[in-house]
């Protein structure tokens, strides 16, 4: 019952703080817009806004490792697993430009999904072909633009945790682009907040891993099923590795 409403009281702050820093964000997109055409300052903004709730929280613990990688003048197609809904969330931590490709429902969510817009975050709709076709095109102008793409090649969320097979949309834009591939391996956050339920369970180490870049020369000539393939490899030997810490 506790944890019941230790959970009720952080959606609930999570909701009043969403209506409160919205307005902020509409200033800070008003004021930048003509010349900060990237929105890198309300991208920023975002990533204070959704640090707030692993910073409040004293149960979620979230170590970032690799930072230093991060080259911020290079525009990555990054690539992360996803176990959880608070994947979203702690990568934010990172404070690394780059926009989110998302399913087009989170842009209906009232503050958080008008922000997403207001940022120029990409939609998707899933199983929808014409609107895969607008989101590559969308990625690759993003790209072109100096921004990094933001995807998670599971498509959706783990149920327990593991490693999903990948599906080839990302890779197949590092290659249409000719951009590096950016691994991130997040850990530990499908065990405070499983992907079924809303209750957060107890306190959860969660790790965040930003391995090597992934150059384009390194699989300029390598078919995409392969690069797809290798990645998901990659990934199953850094979270397997983690287990055994």
């Amino acid at each position: 019952m506790l944890r019941r409403l230790l959970s009720l009281g952080f959606w609930v702050f999570l909701t009043v703080s969403s209506a409160a820093l919205f307005p902020v964000a509409l200033c800070i997109w008003a004021l930048t817009a003509p010349f900060d055409r990237r929105r890198r300052l309300l991208h920023r903004f975002t990533c204070l806004w959704a640090s707030l709730y692993t910073w409040l929280n004293p149960a979620w613990r979230v170590e970032i490792e690799g930072r230093d990688r991060i080259r911020r003048d290079a525009a990555y197609v990054i690539v992360a697993n996803h176990q959880s809904l608070l994947d979203i969330l702690v990568l934010f931590r990172l404070f690394t430009h780059f926009k989110w490709v998302s399913k087009i429902e989170n842009f209906r969510v009232p503050f958080i999904g008008w922000n997403m817009s207001l940022n120029r975050y990409i939609k998707l709709r899933r199983g929808d072909p014409a609107s895969i076709e607008r989101m590559m095109r969308a990625c690759e102008t993003t790209l072109a633009e100096g921004n990094s793409i933001m995807m998670f090649p599971e498509g959706t969320r783990s149920p327990d945790g593991s490693l999903r097979a990948f599906k080839h949309g990302a890779f197949t834009l590092a290659c249409a682009a000719r951009r590096p591939l950016l691994p991130i391996v997040v850990d530990g956050t499908a065990h405070a907040l499983p992907k079924r339920g809303f209750v957060l369970q107890g306190r959860h180490q969660i790790r965040i891993r930003v391995l090597d870049e992934i150059p384009y020369e390194s699989f300029a000539d390598l078919p995409v099923e392969d690069l797809t393939q290798q990645v998901h490899a990659r990934f199953q030997k850094e979270l397997g590795a983690s287990a055994l810490r």
